[in-house]
């Protein structure tokens, strides 16, 4: 049992530096992604073209997050940090300012650029600032923009396109910036004195690249022809080769390579990184099917969805304190199977429901996910870093984002897939559009793929891991700093 220790005032500041700094990055993605029909009417864009406003910057995210160890062991976390902001900054008033689509999109990836290196040492500065102490209690707060992004997002950018006009959606960013901007100055601990680092050329052209791969694949897989299609496999052949071949890499150059996959020695760490992959099948994929549900079968507006999914986001946030607690006294693995279940038993609901069913029932089947997902998230986002050394957690960081991110993008691509693969097997019987019977069996779907989830979660840590130094500084990566295996 983890005794309780009081917060300091200090990590209390990082905390809120944390939060703020990365608050814009987290609601980004999703306003932007509401705004995509009407960015290609202003813009005058292909439904194709647009869509390279969120796949550029989902690549440009990719490619920035495997450095961002290395960057903060040569340049240290503050300075990093800070950089890191002023440049999504920039890019958000570049893309507000953006005259055509091409300049957009290249815009977009320079935010990407930014927000690659800001979700990582998000994790890093708590992890870091606690000493490895109260984690559950301060994931519970890093966490809540991530539990409410893909809530609030669509609701924001829907208010934004209605009432103000598209560049708006940039420009809502620039004061979160600045304001974090000014905490990070005030209240970021001053970097340590840093040591030129070893930088992994090779393991970069390697996992960059295979990253840009993979996820470019998966982004692909949602259009006509599902996962069955050149621009989908070739490149998630070639992600899948150029990623093995960094893991062949990291494993033969320990302490060299660009990121450390020795860490995956430590169970805590492995198996939340596992979890938090097939999560974004269950999770984040039925995220994707909920708001069509309502728009296609119920009729509602894209805005009107979101206000509809407030709902998970307060069940959420109704678990969000004493979760965090609970995390701190008896470890992961119970919350976050209790957490699945109860994400099942509010996803079930929508496997029956048809244009018929009652409202109440939905919202309260909202509320009910959002209590599961309030349970798993702050556990699962905790677990991999209870007990590791300092100078490893920037890498477990790097480690935790990039299985969350690959988990996400799998979990939309395969159930847009089934949805559209349902929705062609009901065209044949005589339906037209997304079926009732189309949206059910992707429900049951996202209801099978939840139970998996229950099951991945035994994997977990049954205690809490005991606790290992964490040095205040950037730190050095040594052999004396790696783990111990489980």
């Amino acid at each position: 049992m983890a005794d309780k220790v009081k917060i300091e005032p200090a990590v209390w500041r990082v905390i809120w530096t944390a939060l703020v700094g990365g608050l814009a990055v987290l609601f980004d993605t999703t306003i932007v992604a509401v705004a995509l029909h009407t960015l290609a009417t202003k813009l005058d864009a292909s439904v194709a073209t647009i869509q390279w406003v969120s796949t550029g910057y989902l690549l440009a995210l990719a490619v920035v997050m495997p450095v961002t160890g290395w960057a903060q062991r040569t340049i240290g976390r503050k300075r990093v940090w800070m950089i890191a902001l002023t440049v999504f900054m920039v890019g958000s008033i570049l893309s507000s300012l953006a005259w055509n689509v091409e300049s957009l999109i290249a815009f977009r990836a320079l935010q990407g650029v930014g927000g690659g290196a800001l979700m990582p040492l998000m994790g890093t500065i708590v992890v870091q600032a606690s000493g490895g102490k109260n984690l559950g209690r301060i994931m519970s707060i890093i966490g809540i923009p991530i539990v409410l992004g893909p809530v609030l997002g669509p609701v924001l950018g829907g208010l934004i396109l209605q009432n103000l006009s598209w560049p708006w959606l940039f420009w809502v960013n620039v004061p979160v910036c600045l304001i974090g901007l000014v905490m990070a100055a005030l209240f970021l601990p001053k970097d340590p004195a840093v040591t030129r680092a070893h930088f992994d050329a090779v393991g970069f052209v390697l996992l960059a690249p295979g990253l840009v791969a993979l996820l470019y694949g998966l982004s692909n897989a949602g259009q006509a022809g599902g996962f069955a299609q050149g621009d989908v496999e070739v490149p998630l052949i070639g992600g899948v080769i150029l990623v093995a071949g960094f893991v062949w890499w990291a494993l033969r150059h320990r302490g060299k390579a660009l990121l450390d996959l020795q860490l995956l020695k430590y169970w805590p760490l492995a198996s939340a990184s596992l979890v938090q992959f097939f999560s974004g099948v269950s999770l984040i994929g039925a995220m994707l099917l909920v708001p069509l549900y309502f728009q296609e079968l119920r009729g509602t507006s894209a805005l009107g969805a979101g206000l509809i999914l407030i709902a998970q986001g307060a069940g959420a946030l109704a678990v969000r304190s004493f979760i965090g607690r609970l995390s701190d006294r008896f470890g992961a693995r119970w919350l976050v199977v209790t957490g699945f279940f109860i994400v099942l038993l509010g996803t079930v609901p929508f496997a029956f429901a048809d244009t018929t069913t009652n409202w109440v029932t939905l919202i309260a089947a909202l509320f009910v996910r959002g209590l599961g997902l309030g349970v798993v998230t702050t556990p699962l986002m905790t677990v991999g870093f209870r007990g590791l050394p300092g100078p490893d957690v920037p890498d477990a960081s790097i480690i935790s984002r990039v299985s969350q991110q690959l988990g996400g993008s799998f979990g939309g691509a395969v159930l847009t897939v089934i949805l559209a693969g349902a929705a062609t097997t009901a065209a044949a019987t005589g339906a037209h559009g997304l079926s009732v019977a189309a949206f059910q069996q992707s429900f049951w779907w996202a209801t099978g793929f939840t139970a998996l989830g229950v099951a991945l979660s035994f994997l977990l840590p049954a205690s809490l891991p005991a606790a290992a130094p964490h040095p205040g500084g950037a730190g050095t990566k040594t052999e004396e700093s790696a783990p111990a295996a489980r």
